[in-house]
């Protein structure tokens, strides 16, 4: 069974080698363990943060079978059919027809994008970080459909629908829940580094 972070981590990096996805990985899990607390489902986070970090395993090695293929790594590694769910899920209407139903799945399906926006936008800070962006900065860059082109807006959008949030409010807390994770999940990344990558650990 996929119990611990530990081993969820160890599956992550199976099917991931690029930092950039390890990076990605791990800023949504530690967004989405922001948003379980934050929402009153304090005692699912380490659930929530699972469903972050795992959310992608199949992106890096089959792209063209996202969302396809995760259920068979996943269920081989003994993962739940709920995390099943989940993970399936954040592709909805782009490369799975499985909705988000719970609200941790919807969280997810509109954090997912959400977060590669954030992130393309605290590069090119002069702090490099998302401490001190507001989210009146965030909004230009979410306006300029050239910028982070790949960071889906019209799936950003949807998810604050169907979460039922204003999208001020979806980039508001997706701020504070990257502000909340940055110093670990940078942490991690420089660890990784040190040791030669996901290959080393």
């Amino acid at each position: 069974m996929l119990n611990t972070r530990e081993e969820a981590l160890a599956l992550l990096r199976q099917y991931n080698k690029e930092p950039f996805h390890i990076l990605h990985a791990l800023t949504v899990e530690g967004a989405m363990a922001w948003y379980a607390r934050e929402l009153g489902h304090g005692e699912q986070a380490d659930f929530w943060s699972m469903a972050g970090l795992l959310h992608d395993i199949d992106f890096e090695q089959w792209p063209d079978q996202h969302c396809q293929k995760a259920p068979e790594l996943l269920r081989a590694a003994g993962a739940s059919e709920e995390l099943i769910h989940a993970v399936v899920s954040h592709g909805y209407g782009l490369c799975a027809d499985v909705k988000p139903e719970h609200e941790m799945e919807k969280v997810l399906f509109a954090a997912d994008e959400l977060t590669g926006l954030i992130g393309a936008a605290a590069k090119m800070r002069p702090s490099r970080s998302v401490q001190d962006m507001e989210v009146s900065s965030l909004k230009k860059k979410f306006k300029d459909k050239k910028f982070a082109a790949g960071c889906s807006r019209d799936v950003i959008r949807q998810g604050a629908e169907l979460l039922g949030w204003e999208l001020d409010v979806l980039m508001e807390r997706t701020i504070l829940a990257m502000r909340a994770c940055e110093e670990r999940v940078n942490g991690e990344m420089a660890a990784l580094d040190a040791a030669g990558g996901p290959e080393g650990q």
